[in-house]
């Protein structure tokens, strides 16, 4: 086969590293990629928002599949123009995607279809935003209601707080078009969980559990983020839960996407809060979470190809995947000021050294190349240490153990990525 795979992050890099250990693939390409793809595919220098640019390319190519990552291109229609083609793509359609690119739609669809999400109104106008929230209370979350790259979920512990996060988005246009509407919702409590499944547009198979870390700071402090790490698995989703998820959250919306004429084929990432009534849907990704991606990769045993093409040909039925017992957990790395702006263009240094540790996968999501060929920061997140042991404290000391031979005074991380699951000193699937 020749694939290619959109977007240039972590998760596409995990991606990659996948794909590209499959003995079903001839040739791998990925656009436009990052310095550290490069050792697994051809990075192709289109952008992963150029729609016109990519199915040109993959109509040129004969591409066979293409794999997108991000879900910006997938809300502009990549999915769409692709099959248009005749080029089977994973993930969904634009009308499909929706679940991701609007988080009123997808609060009205859990609504109408009676999956369990935090109660919730829907604003416009600053004032009704603010009289809402003077009736509800804190604390209280104000969601953008579009694409926000994971930074448009503003957890407020008190009502000026939330009064200021509806000006910040209603009126200064903080987060652009994706803040012109916005969300208000319940603050719910309980531990969060990543839950993906594997979607063909009728059935859904859930994939290993994982956990992330939204907060910048250790203790889970500081502002949200892409997510500063990942584990998996998670000791929180036990068998009795994802059983839950998948009956109450994960079958309900699969059903209710084909009744409403837009079926959902890809992966189905849903962010939950496991409560003391069970568990509860915060919101809906319509792609392979970053950084949970880089756990989930290096754990699964069975070949990813003929899964991600079940799942494109309605064919998951009677499929199944084996995953390997060992825990994984990664460590993001970001630029000084990440979730803030930051500079790009610092040198990274002993990266090498780093991989050479035990069990150790280094995953970039945003480094390039200077012009005497050192590994140089791009972006925000920057990196991926990824770990594989017999438990997940295990894997954190690995990681941990890497990141200390990277040379790179203008990165940082939290140091307890994990410690939910080495606190609880267990581990399940």
């Amino acid at each position: 086969m020749k694939i290619l795979v959109v977007g240039s992050g972590g998760r596409e890099h995990a991606l990659c590293w996948a794909i590209a250990a499959s003995p079903l693939v001839d040739r791998l390409w990925c656009a436009p990629g990052n310095a550290g793809i490069a050792a697994n595919a051809e990075c192709v220098g289109i952008a992963a928002g150029d729609v016109d640019g990519l199915a040109g390319f993959a109509r040129e190519q004969a591409i066979d599949l293409v794999v997108i990552g991000p879900e910006a291109p997938l809300a502009a229609g990549l999915a769409d123009r692709l099959a248009a083609l005749g080029i089977r793509a994973f993930g969904p359609s634009a009308d499909a995607a929706m679940l991701e690119a609007s988080k009123g739609f997808m609060k009205d669809l859990c609504a109408r279809h009676r999956v369990p999400t935090a109660a919730y109104g829907r604003f416009s106008e600053p004032e009704a935003a603010k009289a809402h929230i003077a009736a509800a209370g804190a604390p209280i979350v104000v969601k953008a209601d579009g694409l926000a790259a994971g930074k448009g979920v503003i957890i407020c512990d008190t009502a000026s707080e939330a009064t200021r996060a509806v000006d910040d988005m209603l009126t200064e246009g903080t987060f652009g078009a994706a803040g012109r509407e916005i969300v208000i919702e319940e603050f719910l409590e309980g531990e969060e969980l990543s839950f993906f499944a594997l979607v063909d547009g009728e059935h859904a198979l859930p994939l290993a559990s994982a956990q992330d870390h939204k907060r910048v700071g250790d203790g889970d402090t500081g502002p949200n983020t892409g997510g500063m790490g990942a584990y998996s698995p998670a000791p929180a989703c036990t068998d009795e839960i994802a059983g839950a998820v998948m009956d109450t959250i994960i079958h309900p919306t699969v059903r209710a996407m084909k009744a409403e004429g837009r079926p959902y084929r890809g992966i189905l990432y849903a962010g939950l809060i496991l409560t003391a009534d069970g568990p509860k849907l915060l919101e809906f990704n319509v792609r392979f979470g970053d950084p949970e991606c880089q756990v989930l990769m290096p754990r699964l045993v069975s070949d990813i190809v003929p899964a991600l093409v079940a799942a494109c040909d309605g064919e998951l039925g009677n499929f199944d995947l084996r995953w390997r017992d060992e825990a994984a957990l990664t460590v993001v790395m970001a630029t000084q000021g990440y979730p803030g702006p930051v500079d790009a263009g610092s040198v990274i240094g002993g990266l090498d050294e780093a991989a050479e540790t035990e069990g150790v996968t280094i995953f970039h999501a945003a480094t390039a190349r200077s012009e005497t060929g050192e590994f140089v920061s791009s972006g925000g997140r920057v990196l991926g240490v990824t770990a594989v042991a017999a438990t997940v404290a295990e894997a954190q000391q690995r990681a941990y153990g890497a990141i200390d031979r990277i040379d790179w005074p203008d990165g940082f991380c939290r140091r307890d990525i994990g410690w939910r699951a080495v606190r609880q000193g267990g581990q399940s699937d």
